[in-house]
């Protein structure tokens, strides 16, 4: 059986972008209790999660926006990045923007003032300091289950 033909990565730079907008579009929702604008915000996250970076609206903002124009000037990334970490913090985001849209839209506004605050937070962490919540859960994902799986074969 063949490995999946991976793409040789993403410009690190369109994620942080679209943390950016995240993080306000939640802020935005942290102050207005909008269930309707977090749904909003989850179908960007699922674009993101499960079709790709690529067909993000985000992402397209960016490449549109920045990167094509002011690429001259900033060159190409100085190095690219996987794609599948960036994909799972979008799937994390998708499921706190879901849960979060469903408490409001529901009356409870303390779950959906919770997920919110959670997804806030780690999407200000991207956008501020290029920390990727999402990734690193992702890359200890990937640890354990190498780890879980290597083990299998070693007998005591």
């Amino acid at each position: 059986m063949s490995e999946p033909v991976q793409s040789p990565g993403i410009d690190p730079r369109g994620p942080r972008f679209a943390a950016w907008i995240t993080t306000v579009v939640l802020a935005v929702v942290l102050l207005t209790s909008s269930g309707w604008l977090l749904a909003v915000q989850a179908v960007i996250f699922a674009v993101g999660a499960f079709v790709g970076l690529k067909y993000a609206p985000y992402g397209f903002l960016y490449r549109t926006f920045l990167r094509a124009p002011v690429n001259r000037r900033w060159g190409p990334p100085s190095e690219l990045e996987a794609e599948a970490p960036p994909r799972f913090a979008q799937g994390v985001g998708f499921a706190f923007a879901v849960v979060g849209a469903v408490g409001y839209l529901s009356g409870g506004w303390v779950v959906g003032l919770i997920a919110t605050a959670f997804a806030f937070i780690a999407a200000f962490l991207n956008a501020a300091f290029g920390y990727c919540l999402g990734c690193q859960v992702y890359l200890l994902i990937q640890r354990f289950v190498k780890r879980s799986t290597s083990d299998k074969g070693v007998t005591a």
